[in-house]
């Protein structure tokens, strides 16, 4: 009696070996159908082109190549950290709230900034722009700092 408990405890165990493997399998196929459909080794990358492969996203891209800022940066260049780990941290957050959000249709239109990366932006106005940014903080000190996006909130996108 005893090795037909451990038999059948066995067959359990090698079941559950079995399912849990089906299914990680299936989950590992499509989560690489699902990254190369969205192209997503693109979005490893520094190239604008990258961002339109979403539909959604095709007049930011527009107004971008009009912009004064099309010249001089990239998407990354105010949409990530400048930092490697803190820039690919936030295109992998991003890109999977992005991913989950245009597939399901689940977003608000317009498309809107979240406050993470509202700051990330500021901080990329800042970085960029620090000279002409202190110069106009001076007068502000212990005031709520000033957000360079409430005054110019298309400067990298203009209006259609």
């Amino acid at each position: 009696m005893a090795n037909g408990a451990n038999l059948l405890l066995k067959n359990k165990y090698t079941l559950g070996v079995v399912i849990v493997a089906l299914l990680g399998g299936m989950g590992f196929g499509i989560g690489v159908f699902t990254f190369v459909y969205a192209k997503g080794a693109s979005y490893l990358g520094n190239d604008p082109k990258a961002c339109v492969n979403c539909h959604i996203m095709r007049e930011n891209y527009n107004g971008w190549t009009r912009s004064s800022h099309h010249s001089v940066a990239t998407c990354n260049d105010c949409h990530a950290p400048h930092t490697l780990i803190g820039k690919y941290k936030t295109k992998a957050v991003n890109g999977a709230r992005h991913s989950w959000a245009f597939t399901t249709g689940w977003f608000h239109e317009p498309i809107e900034i979240t406050p993470t990366d509202r700051q990330i932006t500021e901080n990329a106005c800042r970085h960029c722009h620090g000279d002409i940014v202190q110069m106009i903080d001076r007068p502000h000190q212990g005031a709520s700092p000033l957000q360079c996006i409430k005054c110019h909130p298309s400067v990298g996108h203009l209006e259609s």
